[in-house]
């Protein structure tokens, strides 16, 4: 533990000390100074000595990482689950990337920043905890999920299992494999909020025969946040020679976890939510022995490589983009994902613990921190989920978004670390006000 706390230290000066020297380079914006920097890092190794979930509730902390921020000072964003903001370190990145490009493209887009294109990879497999051999860059969850969906080799007659609560786009990519080619789809339908790992497990197992070849799992529900006991379903799957695809949109950088303990074949996340990355941002990961196996979405030169970079072949796109992923793991990294995770459930915990004393309101969320993080949705008896939200966004300036899919209905409620319980507040009395109606 000491030795992981001296080496995290260490990233953190080394971030400051990267982001100062970059803010001086490419054409500096000099919007975020190097003291900013250098008050984050001491304030946050000032804070080494209290645990993840004593410094969850240190609001004067959180308030100085808000102020690396530029969100909105009149409406209040609850809507972090769609897309993140990004910290102005990421924003600053993007805009000097580009304007650096701009000055000779051909030549600085491929020949000088694309270079940099492996030690982004090296950073985002080290916070997944795998090896860069095994992590591809791409453009969100849908790209990476559909990369595997459509790249598998699978026959007529084989099945995959899959649930009606999982994401439209790999549903929509699902069924056009079945319209096509033959395979067949097994629908699962959850009743959620579950706070029984063994009835999750089971409800997976019993769908699964000698023709199931891949099994396809929502790691946190993005309706209303329920995690998926993913690993146990996989443990399962593995025992059945069947592939475990993960959809991590939700999960990486939300919940404190490596990608290898879900014991998943594939893995596909975006950038752009919670680990605040520049937008259009994406990770695919593909456990070494199975790259090989899938073709990429686009075709590249030897489609059976068993190089991850076959799954990059994009053709021309934003570099720049791409090159602050890196500011936005160096960001994460100084704050920790030990803390943020357990600020973020701080978070859910202070909102919807409290609404769910009043009458009419019902939680379509558990509250066990087992089945979910900071994602969370709620509904107000005699009023629809667009109802609400619009009187949100209305009256108290509060963005968020209705839901009404596959037996989940109500408001999604997403805080991100820049949220402080005052912003929480704001919420709880808009609610309060609107069961009084």
């Amino acid at each position: 533990m000491v030795e992981e706390k001296a080496n995290m230290k260490k990233d953190r000066r080394h971030f400051v000390k990267q982001t100062s020297i970059a803010l001086t380079g490419l054409g500096t914006v000099g919007v975020l100074p190097k003291s900013i920097l250098r008050r984050l890092q001491q304030l946050i190794d000032s804070k080494d000595h209290l645990t993840p979930q004593i410094l969850a509730s240190d609001e004067a902390f959180w308030r100085e990482i808000k102020g690396a921020y530029t969100v909105s000072s009149s409406i209040l964003n609850l809507n972090n689950g769609g897309v993140s903001p990004q910290p102005l370190v990421v924003q600053d990145a993007v805009e000097r990337y580009n304007r650096f490009s701009n000055e000779l493209p051909s030549h600085y887009m491929w020949h000088i920043l694309d270079k940099g294109k492996e030690e982004i990879r090296r950073k985002l497999a080290k916070l997944a905890g795998c090896s860069p051999e095994e992590i591809a860059i791409n453009r969100n969850t849908t790209e990476a999920l559909d990369t595997v969906i459509f790249g598998l080799q699978l026959q007529e007659g084989d099945e995959v299992v899959l649930t009606k609560q999982d994401y439209p786009s790999m549903k929509f990519a699902w069924i056009q494999r079945a319209q096509r080619e033959g395979i067949v789809l097994k629908w699962l339908n959850f009743d959620f909020p579950i706070e029984d790992e063994g009835a999750i497990v089971d409800q997976f197992v019993s769908a699964f025969t000698d023709k199931t070849r891949v099994v396809h799992l929502t790691h946190v529900i993005n309706w209303n946040g329920q995690i998926l006991p993913v690993r146990k379903i996989a443990q399962e799957a593995h025992r059945r020679g069947i592939k475990v695809l993960v959809d991590g949109a939700h999960s990486f950088a939300h919940l404190n976890f490596k990608i290898p303990e879900l014991e998943c074949d594939y893995f596909g996340t975006s950038l752009h939510k919670w680990l605040c990355a520049p937008f259009g941002t994406g990770l695919l990961y593909i456990r070494k022995e199975e790259i090989a196996s899938i073709y990429p979405l686009f075709a590249a030169e030897n489609a059976l490589s068993g190089d991850i970079r076959k799954f990059e072949h994009l053709g021309t796109r934003s570099i720049a983009i791409e090159e602050a992923i890196g500011q936005a793991v160096d960001f994460h990294n100084m704050i920790g994902s030990e803390r943020k995770a357990a600020r973020l459930r701080y978070l859910k915990q202070y909102w919807a613990s409290r609404v769910s004393k009043y009458p009419k309101v019902h939680l379509g969320t558990s509250l066990d921190e087992r089945f979910s993080g900071a994602l969370a949705i709620f509904s107000i008896e005699g009023m629809t989920p667009n109802q609400i939200s619009s009187a949100l966004l209305s009256k108290w300036q509060i963005h968020t978004v209705a839901i009404n899919y596959e037996n989940i209905s109500g408001v999604r409620i997403t805080p991100n670390v820049y949220t402080l319980t005052e912003d929480l507040d704001r919420l709880i009395e808009a609610i309060y006000e609107m069961t009084k109606a």
